[in-house]
């Protein structure tokens, strides 16, 4: 995700000259290197690989697995110079145990965004630490919407925001995955299904953004009285569509308390 976010960011307004990242590996900077052209440093040829990349950084973007970030925080807390933005897009770690984990007053941003970031159609939920400047979370926000749009919100609601926009491209891709094993029951060729369900979600997603009429009402457009349309729809009800979603979101929601619980 780290990596997504900062090509789309080197394709916008940012310089790339500007961007540095570590890896874990030599065999990932040099690829780093090779197709961005930025510095890459990893902590497979040197342990302050993240102290290098971060020591003179005014934004340090913190894009590891959540079991990762307080001890990446520790390895780079002592080399941050005075001003310098901390943003994290890891799941689950709150703005506080990041704080405790830097020196007093360090602006933390925890963002939230989702995979669609890599080709700039991202959702992207920030949070703003208490420490955080007027211009520092303008800067975190003009990064998040380079790569999509963004949703400010406060921080018990970030894991919630997380089941929806943060998951949300994975429910996405499992409706079109049934739609497709649906289109071949009915007979086509596995690449004509792809081709119609692929071009029919696009274009429905364009529509749907694009207009200002409700998802309700663009559904009942295409739902005409006892016609095909509706004869689907109320099979998806019947099936307790509802309640499946609610349920769906909840047991996410779940998971990602016990993630932030250290579970």
């Amino acid at each position: 995700m780290g990596l997504a976010i900062a090509t789309q960011l080197a394709d916008s307004q940012f310089d790339s000259a500007n961007i540095a990242v570590s890896t874990n590996t030599s065999a990932s900077a040099a690829r780093v290197a090779e197709n961005h052209g930025w510095a890459a440093v990893a902590k497979e040829d040197s342990a302050s690989a993240n102290s290098l990349v971060a020591e003179n950084a005014d934004v340090i973007m913190v894009a590891v697995k959540p079991a990762y970030v307080v001890e990446v925080l520790g390895e780079i807390a002592s080399v941050l110079k005075p001003g310098a933005l901390v943003v994290s897009v890891a799941a689950g770690i709150t703005i506080a145990s990041m704080e405790a984990a830097l020196p007093a007053g360090t602006a933390v941003v925890r963002t939230m965004p989702n995979t669609p970031s890599s080709i700039g159609e991202g959702m992207t939920g920030i949070v703003r630490g208490s420490s955080v400047s007027d211009s520092q979370f303008h800067a975190a926000s003009e990064m998040f919407l380079a790569v999509g749009d963004i949703l400010v919100v406060e921080e018990s609601m970030i894991d919630a925001l997380s089941t929806v926009s943060g998951s949300g491209p994975a429910y996405v891709y499992l409706f079109a995955e049934k739609l497709i094993a649906a289109a071949e029951h009915l007979g086509f060729s596995s690449e004509d299904a792809a081709r119609l369900v692929k071009q029919t979600f696009l274009g429905a997603s364009l529509l749907m953004s694009e207009s200002n009429a409700e998802p309700s009402e663009l559904r009942r457009g295409v739902t005409s009285p006892n016609g095909t349309t509706m004869q689907a729809i109320a099979r998806f009800e019947a099936g307790g569509l509802d309640e499946t979603f609610v349920a769906a979101v909840e047991s996410a929601l779940a998971r990602a308390r016990e993630i932030a619980a250290g579970n």
